[in-house]
């Protein structure tokens, strides 16, 4: 598999809408996660198209390609960051240009209904991609520490870490109401005690599952399932 460089200060972060539209954003979210990145070092970017919606809140696939493309292609882009998920950005994937990608690798980050995108730049050029926050996940308030801490060991590192998991978590309407949160304490279960290695392939659940019996549906036998 192919890591792309590292993210580093001064580094453009372009975000892109592949699913829904950011118009779907409060402007005043929008500044907040800028700014939370810019804080980090990065200058961030915008995709020409993100702004714009149809009936579902999403742009064509000929719009959401072309940010995509643009992303990739453009040399002064270090870094690529998705809006926020949705439900279709699996449309997209016979129009991409995976030797475009191939040829410009960089990090791309995104979860949930990124998932199929992700899996299928994998896939397809070998380039590894990261299951991480959105841009519209830097609005967000209470547990961003821990957060913003991983996204910089992972993103803006080279050295080895550790990823511990959070000590809460939380599945709330958060966007709705920042401040009135329900967070649960962290229990996990063991089925099976052992040490594993392997590639690391997953995600959203109904979207990898969207990509069965296609061929941007990784082999994922001896390998170490996410979901």
């Amino acid at each position: 598999m192919i890591i792309p460089n590292k993210l580093k200060h001064g580094d453009e972060i372009r975000i892109i809408a592949p699913s829904r539209s950011a118009s779907l954003l409060y402007e005043e979210g929008v500044q907040t996660a800028k700014e939370r990145l810019e804080n980090l070092g990065f200058v961030v970017s915008f995709g020409k198209h993100i702004f714009d919606k149809d009936l579902q809140n999403s742009t064509s696939i000929q719009q959401r390609v072309e940010d995509l493309h643009d992303a990739f292609a453009d040399k002064n882009v270090k870094g690529i960051l998705t809006v926020i998920g949705g439900f279709n950005s699996n449309e997209l994937l016979p129009y991409i240009d995976y030797e475009l990608i191939k040829k410009n690798t960089k990090v791309f980050c995104g979860y949930s209904d990124i998932t199929a995108i992700g899996t299928a730049i994998s896939t397809q050029t070998g380039m590894v991609t990261y299951s991480g926050p959105h841009f519209s996940s830097f609005q967000m308030r209470k547990a961003q520490e821990y957060q913003t801490h991983f996204f910089k060991q992972c993103l803006m590192q080279n050295e080895p870490f550790e990823l511990k998991p959070s000590e809460h978590w939380s599945d709330d309407a958060w966007y709705l109401d920042q401040e009135n949160r329900v967070f649960e304490n962290t229990v996990w279960k063991t089925y099976n005690e052992g040490t594993v290695s392997g590639e690391l392939w997953g995600g959203n659940l109904c979207t990898l599952n969207l990509l069965q019996g296609t061929k941007y549906m990784p082999i994922i036998e001896n390998a170490i399932l996410f979901i």
